[in-house]
């Protein structure tokens, strides 16, 4: 089990201090969500933020790509040292190559689905993945209320991944918190993203505890 902070909630002007403090909390995972103001209506970052954090950290960088036609970015978030690049199926319509893209580029590569979007639409690319991210909220601002109805989806996919023999993770993005995290845990989600959770809390490490203590 793996617990991802997003940095969309964390202070900007202090983004160095709030991404070792996750670290020194004992997280796997920093997620980095790149939006572009076209797929999503807001806009955040780009690869020079990844790039910054890349000598400051030895979390794995999973970077979460909210872009139209993603595939133009993969070799600039390569150079800037992401670990995993993560994908909108609505984003592209070459999604079968824009994840060997991102594979031959020497990243591991994930495929994301919007709470509208069915299971279906990307069963043709599991083979492809390394993780399968269902968002738990409609994607573009932090701080949403969870979408528990997604779940099924999360259900969906652990589903076919025994089937079919695969060993990609399962994350869950969007209101994930103490209550919520055991849910996605029973649905067969191993990677979880908490932002706002964790971010905007006077104690973060008590934030993180609490959702390991939902996973057990």
């Amino acid at each position: 089990m793996k617990l991802s902070p997003s940095i969309l909630s964390a202070d900007f002007a202090n983004l160095a201090r709030d991404v070792k403090m996750v670290e020194e909390c004992g997280v796997e995972y920093l997620h980095i969500d790149i939006m572009d103001g076209q797929f999503v209506p807001n806009i955040t970052m780009g690869d020079n933020v990844v790039k910054a954090l890349r000598p400051i950290t030895k979390l794995t960088l999973d970077v979460h790509l909210m872009v139209v036609n993603p595939e133009r970015f993969i070799e600039d978030y390569a150079n800037a040292g992401a670990d995993i690049l993560t994908i909108h199926q609505e984003a592209t319509p070459h999604l079968h190559g824009a994840l060997q893209k991102i594979r031959n580029a020497g990243m591991k590569a994930g495929v994301v689905i919007n709470p509208a979007t069915p299971v279906s639409s990307i069963q043709h690319v599991l083979h492809l993945t390394d993780q399968v991210l269902i968002m738990t909220v409609n994607p573009g601002f932090g701080g949403q209320t969870f979408l528990s109805e997604c779940l099924e989806k999360v259900t969906e996919v652990a589903k076919i991944r025994e089937e079919k023999g695969y060993s990609f993770d399962i994350e869950v993005d969007g209101g994930v918190d103490d209550k919520t995290i055991s849910a996605c845990k029973k649905a067969g989600a191993n990677v979880f993203v908490a932002g706002s959770y964790i971010y905007n809390a006077k104690s973060p490490q008590e934030r993180i505890n609490a959702l390991r203590e939902g996973l057990r």
